[in-house]
Formats: structure tokens, C-alpha cells, sequence
């Protein structure tokens, strides 16, 4: 009698019907209604059904997740490729929110809000000096399409804020956030998720690199953790044959599906090299698998994150969502590179691993079985499985570039800090000195007073220079190219920053050296003698 008062109404109405439950739901459903129905203390019933489902999912594997409604809203406008809101790129300095830039034709640009502006106030409540976190100031800032927000903005050169009345739009992000020409024949875009928007973003880039006299492109994939498989598909199309195999899924629910290239892509007959890290993870590995396994470019830099799981995601009636690792993919070679987990905590700290055994320096401590070899489909090249996406050509993390100092400062987000206040002193006399990119580039230097300030920045977050001025003096030469990027990023977009950092890349410089070589496949089969 009293498992039937504790019985969840679901239970019951299913014993009643005859219908009956499986004995571990029944057994779930139960456990819960003794809690809420009898605990000692009031009891959260959502939040410790959330602890339930958090439980069961750390049980599968690392990827299978749960997202609570206002998280999930965060994740769909990210792959969505838009949100809704006034249209800006911010920082926040000493409390006191920047405006970056303005995102094209938005409600922002419209209403004639500038770069350098401070947003002091959103509808009447003070964001500045309120020590407002990030998240809540976008909260304020964002809303549905159509809605209006009032801003009060400061402005230098004015003693008075300036009111904004604005009305709210759909604001485009990008995922391809980055594409120049390195010379007369060799264009590079960088990827940085997969997103639903993604693949015509990329197409766009390539268009117009192509008018531009491309003939091979350096595909940047560093730092790309991933997204929307589809997205991979349809980019690893523009370089592939028709009916090539491009992945392939298969689960113990789910049977194989093969995803094939369509052909008529735009890029099958260049160069390709593509450029992935340690952090390139899921349909970056995918992309990089297929034009690997496929020999249709050499991929360069470090062995990528090793995510080989496909997720689902199941929406919960509350707003909530489930993604359930569902299957593994496959590249066309039969790799299924997803690294070995175990805890969550171990499986979260491989890249510090890593790092502590050398691999991100050395090739060497890199070991793959036997069990896990494969071969390429068109040169016979042996690949491996296991554990992500090793490169045809490894170059080595350069860890003299960077001192403690230097990570120091950039860790606390001071040098972003001082070319934001350098730049809000400066833009007018910049912007008149150096109308075009390529003048910037070839007369802009960071001086000694500019890394002055820096260092007076430094000092000012407690950013201690452990190392004297030997330590100082090899900082410089990576804080002045950072420095120098950032200006140029927040004076024109992305492109130019990554424009100037690429100069001095170690993983884009051997791209850029192996599309100098005539033949990729000679380079490749070279390769595999060594």
C-alpha cells in the first residue's frame, strides 16, 4: 500500500492500464516522489531531477550532455549562425564596456553608434562602473526582433552622452571569420566552428579569393572545436570527386550511413594544405580526415583533439536538452579517431597531458598500434586511428616564443586592455596615417612608448616579471605582433589580424612552404618514406 501512495502518476495509470513499467524506470520515478514527498527539508524537484539526468549522462561518455533551457537558447543561436540584438563586437575595460565594431548595416551601425563608443547605460540602468558581468550586460543588450532598447552612450571628445533610441534586429555571426590572399596564388581562410551557416560562408570566401587569382588555399582549422557535421560534409564536397566517401556513421541503433561528395565542387583541382592543433576537434576531423584519407592535400601542424562520437539532440518539454552520443563516424580510410575516455577528468585534462610528456614538441612520444593502422585510399599512405587526426607534416609547439611574462599579460587580458585605451586615444591619427591594411603592415611599428604602457599596465594588474629584463627583452618580439594584430583587427576585422600573426606561425609557414612544392603528391609519398 504504500509503494502505491508513493507512485508517481505516471506509474500508476501505466499499472492500472496493465501496461506496466521496466523495472529500473519504475524503480527511478519512485526513488524521485520519496525524495520530493518525504525529504526532511523543502526539496528543489527541478533542480535535483537535473542532478538525476546530469548523473545518468556522466555514466556514457563525455559528450552526452545536458543543457538547461537558457543554455540551450545560447547553443542554437551559435550554430544557428544569428542572434537577435543591436549588432556590436565589445570589450569591457575597468568596468566600462568598448565598442569594438559594428556589425554591418545592424540597428547599431544605423543609428550611427561608433567604434570607441561606452555604453554607460542600457534602458536607465548604469552597465558601467557596476562591476556587471559579461553575461548579464548581454542579457541587457540582447532581444526579440522588433523590440527597442535605450542606450546612453559616451563618446571621447564629448562632455555629454549621446541618447540612442534602437530598434532590435537578426545579427549574423560568422564561422568563417578570416580569409586574405598570402600572395598572387596562395588564399587562406580560417574556420573557426560548424555552424548552420558555415558552408555558404566558406563558399563565399573561396568565390571571392578565386577572382581574386587563387589556385591554392592554406584551410586554417586551429582551434575549431567542431559542430554541425553536415557543415563538414558540405565543405569536404568543394574538394572532392563525385561519390567519394567523405565519412561515415554507425551506431548500435543507428546502421551505417555513408555521406558521399555530390561532385561539382569549386576547389578540385588546387592545392590544398590544411593546418589543424591540438584543439581541432570533431568536424574539423572530419573535413581534415577526408582530404587526408582521400590524399587530396597534406595536412600540417599538431594531432587534432580525437572526437570520433556523434551527438542527438533530444529537446525536453521544459525547454531543456539532451545531446546523447548516438554513433561514431568513420573517415573514408575506416578511422574511427576518437581518443580513449575514461573519467571525465582525465578524459578533460589529455591535452595538459600532452603537453607535460612533450608530444606538443616532439613527434616521437607519439605511438600508434598496429591494430589501428589503415591506409589511404588513393596513395596507399599508412594513417591511424585512435586518437584524432595525426598530421602528414608535425610541427612542434615553439615554446621559447612565449615567456611566462608574456602569457602572463595576456592571460589577465592586459594587453587587450591597453591597445583598447591605445586605440580610443589614437584612432583618429591611426585611421589618417594609415588609411589601407598594407600601409599599416609595412610602416606601423609598436614603439617603445606604446610597450611602455604596456608594461605600466602590467605592473598596475600585478603581473610580475619574474625574469628581469632578460625575460622582458624576449617578450617583446611576440607583444609587439599581438599588439600590432589586435590594432589591426579592431581598425579593419579578423582578416588582418590573422593577416599579421600568420607572419610569424610556424604551422602557416610550412603550409605556405609545401604549397611552393609542384607536386603535393610527390611531397606526400616523400613523406611516408622518411
Amino acid at each position: 500500500m504504500l509503494a502505491l501512495l508513493l507512485l508517481p502518476f505516471t506509474v500508476v495509470r501505466a499499472q492500472e492500464q496493465g501496461q506496466g513499467l521496466p523495472e529500473q524506470l519504475t524503480k527511478l520515478l519512485l526513488s524521485e516522489s520519496m525524495i520530493t514527498r518525504y525529504y526532511v527539508d523543502e526539496v528543489d524537484e527541478p533542480k535535483i531531477v537535473e542532478a538525476g539526468i546530469k548523473a545518468m549522462l556522466k555514466e556514457l561518455d563525455p559528450h552526452s550532455t545536458y543543457s538547461t533551457p537558457d543554455e540551450v537558447k545560447s547553443i542554437n543561436e551559435a550554430m544557428r549562425g544569428n542572434f537577435e540584438g543591436i549588432g556590436i563586437q565589445f570589450n569591457i575595460v575597468d568596468d566600462t564596456l568598448f565598442v569594438i565594431q559594428t556589425t554591418l548595416n545592424g540597428p547599431s551601425e544605423k543609428a550611427g553608434i561608433l567604434a570607441g563608443d561606452r555604453i554607460v547605460t542600457v534602458n536607465d540602468t548604469a552597465i558601467a562602473g557596476v562591476k556587471m558581468d559579461r553575461g548579464e550586460i548581454m542579457k541587457r543588450l540582447r532581444g526579440p526582433k522588433g523590440s527597442s532598447v535605450k542606450l546612453e552612450v559616451m563618446r571621447r571628445g564629448l562632455s555629454a552622452p549621446i541618447l540612442f533610441n534602437l530598434i532590435r534586429d537578426k545579427i549574423n555571426t560568422y564561422s568563417v571569420d578570416a580569409a586574405y590572399m598570402v600572395d598572387k596564388k596562395v588564399g587562406y581562410i580560417h574556420i573557426n566552428s560548424f555552424a548552420a551557416t558555415t558552408h555558404h560562408e566558406f563558399v563565399t570566401k573561396l568565390d571571392s579569393l578565386k577572382k581574386r587569382g587563387m589556385k591554392n588555399l592554406i584551410l586554417d582549422l586551429q582551434g575549431n572545436g567542431g559542430g554541425f557535421l553536415q557543415a563538414a560534409v558540405d565543405i569536404a564536397n568543394e574538394f572532392l570527386e563525385r561519390g567519394q566517401l567523405v565519412v561515415y556513421t554507425e551506431g548500435r541503433v543507428f546502421p551505417r550511413y555513408e555521406y558521399l561528395a555530390e561532385g561539382g565542387g569549386r576547389f578540385v583541382d588546387g592545392k590544398v594544405a590544411v593546418i589543424i592543433d591540438e584543439t581541432s576537434a570533431s568536424a574539423s576531423e572530419i573535413l581534415a580526415g577526408a582530404i587526408q584519407d582521400w590524399d587530396r592535400g597534406v595536412v600540417v601542424g599538431r594531432r587534432s583533439f580525437g572526437k570520433g562520437l556523434v551527438q542527438r539532440a533530444f529537446n525536453l518539454p521544459d525547454g531543456a536538452m539532451i545531446r546523447l552520443t548516438i554513433a561514431r563516424y568513420y573517415t573514408p580510410s575506416g578511422r574511427n579517431i576518437q581518443k580513449p575516455y575514461g573519467d571525465s577528468i582525465s578524459y578533460g585534462n589529455d591535452l595538459m597531458e600532452r603537453y607535460n610528456r612533450g608530444e606538443l614538441v616532439t613527434a616521437d612520444s607519439i605511438h600508434f598500434p598496429d591494430s589501428l593502422k589503415m591506409t589511404t585510399k588513393r596513395l596507399g599512405r599508412t594513417v591511424y586511428g585512435g586518437g584524432g587526426i595525426m598530421p602528414d607534416y608535425f610541427v612542434p609547439l615553439d615554446t621559447n616564443k612565449y615567456t611566462k611574462y608574456h602569457r602572463d599579460i595576456v592571460r589577465r587580458g592586459t594587453m587587450l586592455q591597453t591597445t583598447l585605451r591605445y586605440l580610443d586615444d589614437n584612432r583618429e591619427t591611426l585611421q589618417k596615417n594609415y588609411p589601407t591594411m598594407q600601409k599599416f603592415v609595412k610602416d606601423f611599428v609598436v614603439d617603445e612608448a606604446l610597450l611602455g604602457r604596456l608594461r605600466s599596465m602590467a605592473e598596475r594588474d600585478s603581473v610580475k616579471l619574474e625574469g628581469g629584463d632578460e625575460e622582458y627583452q624576449r617578450s617583446i618580439p611576440m607583444l609587439s605582433l599581438q599588439m600590432k594584430a589586435l590594432l589591426a583587427r579592431d581598425l579593419w576585422d579578423m582578416s588582418e589580424y590573422m593577416q599579421i600573426i600568420n607572419t610569424k606561425d610556424d604551422n602557416f609557414l610550412k603550409a605556405y612552404e609545401l604549397l611552393q612544392e609542384r607536386n603535393i603528391d610527390a611531397v606526400l609519398l616523400k613523406k611516408r618514406k622518411k
